[in-house]
Parts: C-alpha cells; sequence; structure tokens
C-alpha cells in the first residue's frame, strides 16, 4: 500500500524548515498536524491545596516549555516576585533556551543538561542542599521521581497543568495511511475518541518504547518504530518506509 497521507498527532512545527518540510517536499506526501492531547494550567488554589508554598524553594526543575509557562503564571496568580537568586534546572538547551521568556537569561543561575533528564544527575549532586520544585503535568515520567528520590535531594512535585485529550469529533470519516505516535496518551485520545477504531489498512507509527507499549496494550499493529540505530528521528523513519512502500 503506497503512502501518500500522514497525520501527525502534535501541533505543527514553527520551525520553517522542518523535518516534516523536507519530508514533504522529497516523498510529495501530505503531511497534517493535529495535536491528540493538550495542557489545561490548574489554578493557584488547587496549587496551595497541593500544600505549595512557593517561598520555601531555592530551585526550580523544568523538564518542558510547558512546565516554564505554568510555573510562571503560577507564580503572577499567588502574587509571588520570583527572587534573582532562584536557580533553575532545565532538562535540555531548548527549555532554558525559552526561559528567556521570562528571565533575563544572563543574570540568574541556570543550569542546563544535554537532553534526557538523567544527565542533570551531576548537577543535582552538586547542588544537593537546594529545596526544588518540580511543575509538572498530572503525567510524569518515572525517571524523574526515580532519579531525584534515589539522589536524596529534597524536592517537592506541584501539578501545575493537566493533560487532557483533545475533541477530535471532525476526524471520523477522515482517512491518512499513517497515524503518527509520540506518547501513550495519543494512543489513549485516539481509542477514547472512536472506541471502534478499526486499524485495517492504516498504518500506525511510534516514538518511545511507552508509545511502543501503549500501542501494543491498545491491540494496534506497529508498523513504524523510531528511534532505531539506522532512524533516530520519526521523520527518518517514515521516510525510510515511505520509500519502501512507494516502490513497491
Amino acid at each position: 500500500m503506497k503512502v501518500k497521507t500522514i497525520l501527525v498527532s502534535q501541533p505543527e512545527p514553527k520551525m520553517e524548515n522542518s523535518p516534516y518540510s523536507r519530508l514533504i517536499d522529497k516523498e510529495k506526501v501530505k503531511v497534517d498536524f493535529r495535536p491528540f492531547i493538550h495542557v489545561e494550567g490548574v489554578n493557584a488554589k488547587n496549587v496551595r491545596q497541593q500544600k505549595i508554598d512557593l517561598h520555601k524553594y531555592t530551585a526550580i526543575i523544568l523538564t518542558s516549555r510547558n512546565a516554564v509557562d505554568h510555573f510562571f503564571r503560577i507564580a503572577e496568580e499567588m502574587r509571588f516576585k520570583v527572587p534573582d537568586s532562584m536557580k533553575y534546572f532545565c532538562q535540555s538547551e531548548a527549555v532554558a533556551y525559552y526561559l528567556q521568556k521570562y528571565v533575563v537569561y544572563r543574570k540568574r543561575k541556570i543550569y542546563v543538561g544535554k537532553r534526557n533528564f538523567d544527565e542533570l544527575v551531576t548537577l543535582f549532586k552538586k547542588y544537593k542542599d537546594e529545596k526544588f520544585l518540580l511543575p509538572s503535568s498530572d503525567v510524569l515520567k518515572p525517571i524523574v521521581p526515580e532519579t531525584l528520590d534515589n539522589l536524596g535531594v529534597q524536592w517537592t512535585r506541584g501539578i501545575f497543568y493537566k493533560t487532557v485529550i483533545s475533541d477530535l469529533s471532525d476526524l471520523r470519516n477522515v482517512y491518512y495511511d499513517i497515524l503518527v505516535f509520540f506518547s501513550p496518551s495519543g494512543i489513549e485520545s485516539l481509542l477514547q475518541n472512536f472506541p471502534d477504531f478499526e486499524q485495517n489498512d492504516t498504518r500506525i507509527a511510534v516514538f518511545g518504547n511507552s508509545t511502543v507499549t501503549a500501542a501494543n496494550g491498545a491491540g494496534l499493529r506497529i508498523d513504524i518504530k523510531a528511534p532505531t540505530p539506522d532512524t533516530p528521528s520519526m521523520t527518518m523513519a517514515l521516510q525510510k518506509y515511505i520509500n519502501d512502500a512507494n516502490k513497491k
């Protein structure tokens, strides 16, 4: 079965020359983007009910841009002036760069990992006496609490925003050759929106082990996986599959 249409269960990339743009140009396929999940912030009252007092913390752990946005939103709602002495531990350079939306970068104490959370361990050990706050979603990768608990640092998780399933009812009668998923929540959204979903000739592409597990658990046939040694990105995996499928 040749591939002509792809639906990616994420927002469209903002950068002009994204890997998806190159995929579209090279393979002459149609790629649509639609978030299967979205984020909604919880209010300050809810955060207070979690017994979180922002004055108690000397360092903030930021694992995503959503965490950045919602930490500063809650701080504003609570009328908490974030002190210049606050330390920020960012999981990646992208998160650290995004932090500039709220703070003057060169005047703040910002510590950056390379990409994965466990790459922050050395930094946490160096600053083990800080009191860390982790603003997070209601969905949190197990490696985060496991890593912090194993280090024995003082840390508190605050649920500042929630992952919510998007309404996809307008897609009920729309067919795509490939559906692309990046999280178990995306798989959950598909099944909640379309409980009678039958895969048939639709190809399923998944990124990451947890998404593979969710797809298998849902009884879906996985046709494309990433990352792999040969295809470390989803666009590379898609291109390889399309090359093979469209030659037949």
